[in-house]
């Protein structure tokens, strides 16, 4: 999957990149984002799954090179068996 930055919006925040032992501990327990902010996960290196924790058993394999979008107040969270290379970045509409 290769989804598409929504129009209109711009990168407000940039972290990593990480690697299996520099991603912070808060990412592998459910999270979400804030009401106006968008999550762009690029995977570089390696695999991680990301599991969406909203009741729908939805997860994604994500193998690089690879992409996923991320909405709003969505809970989810990230599980990993290898070694990987990923950033994240936060998106809000702009404006």
């Amino acid at each position: 999957m290769d989804p598409a930055i929504p129009a209109g919006f711009a990168l407000v925040r940039r972290i990593g990149p990480f690697t299996a032992d520099t991603l912070p501990r808060g990412l592998l327990g459910e999270h979400r984002l804030k009401p106006d902010r968008w999550g762009h996960l690029t995977l570089e290196a390696g695999a991680v799954r990301l599991v969406w924790d909203d009741g729908s058993s939805r997860s994604e394999d994500l193998a690089a090179p690879a992409q996923a979008l991320i909405p709003p107040e969505v809970p989810h969270h990230l599980e990993f068996t290898d070694d990987f290379v990923l950033r994240i970045d936060f998106l809000q509409q702009a404006g």
